[in-house]
């Protein structure tokens, strides 16, 4: 929901990731929190992307992003309540590993949609993967009984590299359903569904999501009363994080998982900045799940945008620096006091550009630039700071395709001597000569 909900990035016509992960990983079997997963063709998680396992910054004291978090949930026990105790019950603590069927099947995703591909997941396997959202844990819970509650934690996606993007960040979604006495206490000859759709069989009606307004099964009513409440709460939400006097406008969106859909964004810092997506949670999920008589919406957010935007912080790897000169800004602090983050210092940056060729049958448009972020990330650390692609290149006569990127290193504590960089800048070289079989220029 969102573009933190589920990305739609390009999809690639050929993987060459999978010679990278054979020479980073056991052939047969990968170990994550004590627990043996079988490997294969689709296992591509990185040994940099296993390290931030159990991090728990949504959890840890002081961290900007726990702050967040904290403020949302507040606003969530303090704005719903039923007989002075929280209607919302909140799931901090998941497992970030999860099957396919749970992050995509369950929520309708398409077997063809982009947000399934390697270039975009990290995969333990076929079957299983790394949550690419919360929303992953959102049947599970409905199965379980329950109505309304807050999924948080941390998420993986494989992404470009630079100073707002990370391949962890951690999101916060959420589900409210309401039963017809619930949602219509003052009206009580209103429906949640159309006359031809039986609740108790709901798999004998066929859902549309033709009509803009609503899904084919739910009544006008139903869905407006909703639609209301969802944006009377979310904007709630904005005002309590950004100040009563933020401007926000509703767009219209697509989500495989809700309908009607839309993002949300607020007029800060003289921009336009998504905050969330959200939307009515499609029939099928909630059907599918066990409460058939129920109408629901949801919506999700990442908190590291929120965060950043809130302290001025401006880069995404500063979450997870336990430097004292970062901590301590956010350390002892009331909950919704006004922090503006301050540099510590300045580093300098230090940059080399990297050119090579493709394999003969390797194009330009087929090699997968998330396949080469994730090596240059694994290699590199978190001195990488961002990744560009400079310059495409077909030779005129040979027709031989080359590549070029700039890579940008700095340090967020210290600085890097270029002695420093040209050594882990040669190690990158010799990676991708033995994943990708180019030929450095």
């Amino acid at each position: 929901m969102t573009k933190l909900f589920i990305r739609n990035i390009r999809v690639s016509s050929i993987n060459l990731y999978k010679n990278y992960t054979t020479i980073t990983k056991p052939a047969t079997s990968l170990k994550i929190n004590d627990k043996e997963f079988v490997t294969d063709d689709y296992t591509n998680i990185t040994p940099k992307i296993l390290s931030y396992l159990n991090r728990d910054l949504h959890l840890k004291k002081d961290n900007p992003i726990s702050i967040v978090r904290q403020r949302i949930v507040n606003y969530f026990y303090s704005s719903f309540t039923h007989g002075g105790n929280p209607i919302f019950s909140v799931y901090d603590n998941l497992s970030p590993v999860v099957t396919t069927k749970q992050n995509f099947d369950d929520l309708l995703i398409p077997e063809d949609h982009p947000s399934r591909t390697k270039s975009d997941c990290y995969y333990v396997n076929r079957k299983t993967l790394l949550r690419a959202h919360m929303t992953a844990h959102q049947s599970e819970l409905l199965r379980s009984g329950l109505d309304n509650f807050l999924m948080i934690g941390d998420v993986y996606r494989r992404d470009e590299i630079d100073s707002t993007h990370f391949p962890v960040f951690h999101q916060v979604d959420a589900v409210r359903s309401q039963r017809k006495e619930q949602l219509f206490q003052e009206h009580s000859g209103l429906e949640l569904f159309e006359p031809m759709f039986d609740s108790k069989n709901p798999h004998m009606f066929e859902n549309s999501i033709n009509d803009p307004n609503k899904q084919s099964c739910h009544s006008l009513e139903a869905t407006k009363l909703m639609e209301t409440q969802l944006k009377t709460h979310l904007i709630g939400l904005v005002h309590a994080l950004f100040g009563d006097n933020v401007k926000h406008r509703w767009v219209d969106a697509y989500f495989p998982f809700t309908h009607p859909s839309w993002e949300l964004e607020i007029f800060y810092e003289n921009n336009w900045l998504e905050v969330l997506g959200c939307g009515i949670v499609r029939n099928e999920i909630l059907a599918n799940a066990g409460p058939n008589n129920t109408i629901a919406y949801a919506f999700g957010l990442g908190l590291e945008r929120i965060a950043m935007a809130l302290y001025k912080i401006p880069d995404i790897r500063l979450m997870w620096s336990e430097d004292s000169g970062f901590v301590s800004q956010f350390q002892n602090k009331k909950l919704n006091e006004k922090i503006t983050y301050k540099a510590v210092s300045s580093y300098p940056q230090c940059t080399n550009d990297i050119s090579f060729w493709l394999p003969s049958d390797v194009t330009i448009d087929t090699f997968t630039n998330n396949d080469f972020y994730d090596l240059v990330r694994d290699v590199g650390g978190d001195i990488i700071e961002q990744v560009k692609l400079k310059d495409k290149f077909v030779h005129p006569k040979t027709k031989k395709h080359s590549l070029c990127y700039s890579i940008i290193y700095r340090h967020l504590e210290r600085t890097l001597t270029q002695a420093e960089v040209n050594k882990v800048h040669k190690e990158i070289e010799k990676a991708i000569v033995k994943a990708f079989n180019v030929v450095i220029r």
